[in-house]
């Protein structure tokens, strides 16, 4: 069913749209994310039949392990239980991914969303199974439910704040921006009911996790480079129906250039008249300006006999005339 908006979409695409006028650049990745998510909390017709219901998506750490439900586990965090729910985490991603894809790049980016979103998953899939073996009370972990953006954006955060020296605010308090994800984790506990500790902490971990990688494996990621590869076997088609269409605009009556120096060429198709040193399509015998007929070597011969052997302006101007009428 298709839903609408109580007034919060309408200013968060106001919001997104502003920020993303301002910039030189626009990132694409984190625009499709925005979109994505959107589209998918939205469900207009179109996509109605084609999405699963957010019932069949839940994050649950007891349905992914016994029925091995991957479409749980990848598809869970694109989904979003309200309005607010979806644009409190689209702000923050519209926040955290352009600063993130304009330093790094889009297949940079794109390939550590990927991961990051991979990881958090698999990291609350391990704690909340972790908690039920070893502790008594990890039952209500192992059996709940979750959707949203959310971890992924925390393990952004920490990507985003692992270099920085500086001091942010998070929910009205100063603190080092290094540990803002920590700071975030406990305040939302405390103060937001209903949302999902072990997706918070594993999103965090999981952004830890990738810093350690990303410091150990001193290559290019193989993520990235498969992405750019991916991106360039798209591009291809582009490519190539742009310059099929930008061939046929090309018009064969032959717009040219009046005079010159290299008189009598033919380079790129394109031949001038000998007469009045138009440049004419290579597809044309006569010459569109004034009708002289062209030559087998790519110059131009006279179609009317004249007394002279180079005509005269005033003799370009009548054969115009004459073609023309």
């Amino acid at each position: 069913m298709e839903r609408r908006s109580r007034g919060l979409l309408p200013l968060l695409a106001v919001h997104a749209v502003s920020e993303y006028y301002r910039l030189p650049w626009k990132p694409p990745v984190t625009a499709g994310l925005l979109a994505t998510n959107t589209l998918i909390y939205l469900r207009p017709s179109f996509l109605h039949h084609i999405l699963p219901s957010i019932h069949e998506v839940w994050f649950n750490s007891y349905l992914i392990l016994k029925h091995r439900d991957l479409k749980r586990f990848f598809l869970s965090p694109f989904y979003h239980v309200g309005e607010s729910h979806l644009v409190y985490n689209m702000i923050s991603l519209l926040w955290k991914g352009i600063q993130l894809e304009s330093s790094m790049g889009s297949a940079e980016f794109a390939s550590m969303v990927a991961a990051l979103l991979t990881m958090s998953q698999g990291i609350t899939l391990l704690l909340s199974k972790s908690l039920l073996l070893f502790f008594d009370y990890g039952r209500p972990f192992y059996s709940e439910y979750a959707v949203g953006f959310s971890g992924v954006l925390f393990a952004m955060k920490v990507v985003l704040n692992s270099q920085s020296e500086d001091y942010t605010y998070v929910h009205g308090l100063v603190v080092p921006a290094r540990h803002a994800a920590w700071a975030e984790l406990i305040l939302v506990q405390m103060f937001v009911p209903g949302v999902s500790f072990l997706g918070h902490l594993g999103g965090i971990l999981a952004g830890i996790l990738y810093l350690k990688l990303r410091g150990m494996h001193l290559g290019p990621n193989p993520l990235t480079l498969i992405i750019k590869n991916l991106a360039g076997i798209l591009a291809r088609p582009l490519r190539f129906l742009r310059g099929l269409f930008q061939f046929r605009r090309q018009q064969i009556s032959g717009r040219g250039t009046v005079g010159g120096s290299q008189a009598g060429r033919s380079v790129s198709r394109v031949w001038r008249c000998q007469a009045c040193t138009y440049d004419n399509s290579g597809w044309l015998s006569v010459c569109e300006m004034c009708g002289t007929t062209r030559g087998d070597n790519g110059s131009s011969s006279r179609q009317f006999s004249h007394q002279f052997d180079n005509p005269t302006m005033e003799e370009v101007r009548r054969r115009r005339i004459q073609r023309f009428g």
